[in-house]
C-alpha cells in the first residue's frame, strides 16, 4: 500500500466516523450536555483532519484525481 492509497483509506475512515457521529446527534444519542459537547468537539476536529488530507492528495505527485466519495 503506498501513501496515496493509505491516505484514501484513512480518508474514508475518518469520513465514517464524522457521519456516525452526526447520526447519533441527529437521533438524540447524546445523554447530556458534556457528552453533547464531546461530540460535537471531535467532529470540529474530524471535518479539520478531512480537509487537511484532502489538501495534502490534491498536491500530492502522485494524485491520480481523488474524489471524495460519500
Amino acid at each position: 500500500m503506498d501513501v496515496v492509497d493509505f491516505a484514501k483509506h484513512v480518508y474514508k475512515r475518518i469520513r465514517e466516523r464524522e457521519d456516525e457521529l452526526a447520526q447519533l446527534l441527529v437521533t438524540g444519542g447524546p445523554r447530556d450536555w458534556e457528552q453533547y459537547k464531546m461530540i460535537v468537539g471531535e467532529i470540529q476536529g474530524l471535518s479539520f483532519a478531512l480537509e487537511e488530507i484532502k489538501v495534502l492528495l490534491e498536491r500530492s505527485t502522485d494524485y491520480e484525481g481523488f474524489q471524495e466519495t460519500g
